[in-house]
């Protein structure tokens, strides 16, 4: 059942993914829309059975055959289904029952949701990294007053002290001040406002590999994949070197950390551009984005929503604050890093766009 030729430009051009699928369960029709969010054309698809456009973890035909046989709509929210090139998209999606001449067909409506949730997650780091850096800017206040009088009164008493044994016990009272003056400004991340100038991402990257592989000793593989065709980025260099030192960093002790004899310990810097890429709220046309992948044990799942608020760590001799201070300095370049991880394949994606307000 086709539609007709009104309708065909109806359909057309609607932004809603349509499908229509026969009692047999073929597709007889996709609109544009479908075919750009399934990546597939009418033309390939027409007269193949809708298995082969898509699948879920569910049976999806058992359901589509319950909706013909008792001509009822059906609707499922925040789906996952898995493309024929074996890409996965989330979508929600309407099935409706069409019957003529008492042949009933299928409309199914598709509407993705990978850009909704990802602009939803986004959002979400992009507000606890500023409450977080907003609650650390009010404990640093309170705690930075204290620790200057208490260090100024360690001095004065350490003049007022004959026996130069008793010294040992006012050194340790200014030395640990200081400790924790230093522990708070780390945690406040830069000091400074970056110093943006035009910067090639791959010498940034060069001098980051460099120094990991010193430290490493050979121990770790570090696999290079670059695109030489990425534009210089607009960037405080060495804000950026720290950045992803520091993530870089994260994975290697990772690896460190779980490393069983069969396992080959890798990391994969991967560089690419993506277009049309929404950071936030702010959709740009152009990002420059690194990929630190390795073959660690990952991050545990309880630890997966709150990696990049300061002191969250999962080694026992971690500060936690590694992954704050990069997420700071991307924020401040109008970027922001992701993280997905499971066993085998830790990702960290780091965006900075390419156009960028000085």
């Amino acid at each position: 059942m086709p539609p007709s030729n009104i309708y065909h430009q109806i359909l057309d051009n609607l932004k809603t993914a349509i499908l229509l699928v026969e009692p047999n369960l073929t597709v007889s029709y996709i609109n544009p829309a479908a075919e750009a969010l399934l990546a597939v054309s009418d033309q390939r698809i027409h007269g193949e059975a809708i298995t082969k456009l898509f699948h879920e973890q569910e049976d999806t035909l058992v359901k589509l055959l319950d909706a013909i046989n008792n001509c009822e709509a059906y609707t499922k929210r925040e789906t996952v289904l898995t493309l024929r090139s074996g890409t996965e998209i989330t979508v929600d999606y309407a099935v409706t029952p069409v019957t003529e001449n008492r042949r009933t067909s299928l409309i199914i409506e598709l509407q993705p949701l990978d850009r909704l949730i990802r602009i939803s997650r986004e959002e979400g780091l992009l507000s606890s990294q500023q409450n977080s850096q907003a609650l650390i800017r009010g404990i640093a206040h309170e705690v930075k007053n204290p620790l200057g009088g208490l260090r100024g009164a360690a001095q004065l008493l350490a003049r007022e002290l004959t026996d130069p044994k008793l010294h040992d016990y006012t050194n340790i009272i200014i030395e640990e001040a200081d400790r924790l003056r230093n522990l708070v400004d780390t945690m406040l991340g830069p000091h400074k406002a970056p110093e943006k100038k035009k910067t090639n991402i791959h010498e940034v990257l060069e001098r980051v590999r460099q120094l990991v592989e010193a430290e490493s000793n050979g121990d770790i593989r570090i696999i290079r994949d670059y695109d030489p065709s990425i534009p210089d980025i607009l960037g405080d260099r060495e804000q950026l070197i720290q950045a992803f030192l520091n993530v870089i960093r994260n994975a290697q002790q990772a690896l460190r950390q779980d490393s069983p004899s069969d396992r080959d310990p890798t990391i994969i810097i991967r560089t690419r551009t993506l277009r049309q890429l929404t950071i936030g709220t702010h959709r740009h046309r152009l990002v420059c984005s690194v990929d630190i992948a390795d073959n660690g044990p990952g991050i545990p799942a309880k630890l997966r929503a709150s990696i990049f608020l300061p002191m969250v760590s999962g080694r026992a001799e971690g500060t936690g604050l590694g992954l704050s201070i990069a997420q700071s300095i991307l924020n401040q370049h109008n970027g922001l890093i992701e993280c997905s991880s499971e066993p085998g394949n830790t990702v960290f994606s780091l965006h900075i766009p390419l156009e960028q307000d000085s």
